[in-house]
């Protein structure tokens, strides 16, 4: 499909940095669920996307021309950022962003330790167990956590260079449902980047989180499982753009009742003379001064 042509510099004030690496776009993009490869390339390319996530344990990381999603990215300009999902404990993620490392992927982690297989809610005890350790050891740790802000300044203090609270849980398109506790984040947490991650179902979604002031949006099934994904990818570019400007524009208030767009001072009413009153308009004597009411 054909993108509409806009300023790639106007997407808001300032780039998204995070640990000291700036980026243009505020969206990261998956790479799961998608039809085939080509089509994830092409969702890749229209979102205007520069992270682009990559499950470990879900690609073959020793031999990356075979594998179809890596063979896909391998000579690409995106930046790669490993993820540890379907790590259920904090030993087994702390092995599987050592492997990522190992294998020339990145030192940067989307960190993930799941605590239920239903919700795939994370098990924030081991997520900050796991953040701790590879901090430790020289990795960049973006963890995907609940809106809990207690844990989100645990994970800051314990070193990770941004925080992902969900919006939703994973791939379920529910929406933004926590508004309130995102917006109480956004208000509390200011020394890192926070990232909505999860949950986002469509453009809106996307457009909701960047007015509530978060720093980017990271989804996949959102694109991948649309009826038109490449569509959609491009929805989605131009939704995180809107919301990120918006939300520094400063929306007006809100209020009970009206208030008219033209206040009555403002009107320019015509002053009309009986004398200038069309005869159409005379009274049934004949009186153009009087006009009849009807």
């Amino acid at each position: 499909m054909t993108t509409p042509d806009f300023d790639q510099t106007k997407q808001g004030r300032g780039a998204l940095t995070i640990a000291g690496r700036s980026f243009r776009s505020r969206l990261m993009l998956g790479t799961g669920k998608y039809r085939s490869p080509a089509m994830m390339a092409d969702c890749h390319r229209e979102s205007g996307a520069e992270i682009i996530t990559v499950a470990v344990r879900r690609v073959n990381i020793s031999d990356r021309q075979r594998d179809s999603i890596l063979s896909y990215l391998e000579d690409s300009s995106y930046f790669l950022l490993p993820n540890t999902a379907g790590c259920k404990t904090a030993e087994v993620a702390v092995r599987t962003a050592r492997l990522a490392r190992e294998a020339g992927l990145s030192n940067w982690i989307k960190l993930e330790v799941i605590g239920d297989d239903q919700t795939l809610f994370p098990d924030n005890e081991g997520l900050l167990e796991a953040t701790r350790i590879l901090v430790k050891e020289g990795f960049v740790i973006l963890p995907y956590t609940t809106d809990d802000l207690i844990n989100a300044r645990k994970l800051i203090d314990a070193g990770a260079a941004a925080v992902m609270p969900m919006g939703a849980p994973i791939g379920s398109g529910l929406g933004i449902q926590n508004r309130t506790n995102l917006r109480i984040l956004r208000e509390q947490i200011t020394s890192v980047p926070l990232i909505v991650d999860a949950g986002v179902g469509t453009a809106s979604d996307a457009a909701i989180a960047m007015e509530l002031g978060y720093d980017g949006v990271l989804l996949n099934t959102a694109v991948a499982s649309a009826q038109e994904s490449v569509t959609m990818a491009c929805a989605m570019r131009h939704a995180v753009i809107a919301g990120r400007l918006a939300f520094e524009a400063g929306r007006m208030g809100q209020f009970l009742y009206a208030t008219a767009s033209s206040p009555a001072l403002e009107l320019c009413c015509p002053v009309v003379s009986a004398s200038t009153l069309p005869s159409k308009f005379s009274n049934r004597n004949g009186d153009a001064t009087a006009p009849d009411v009807i």
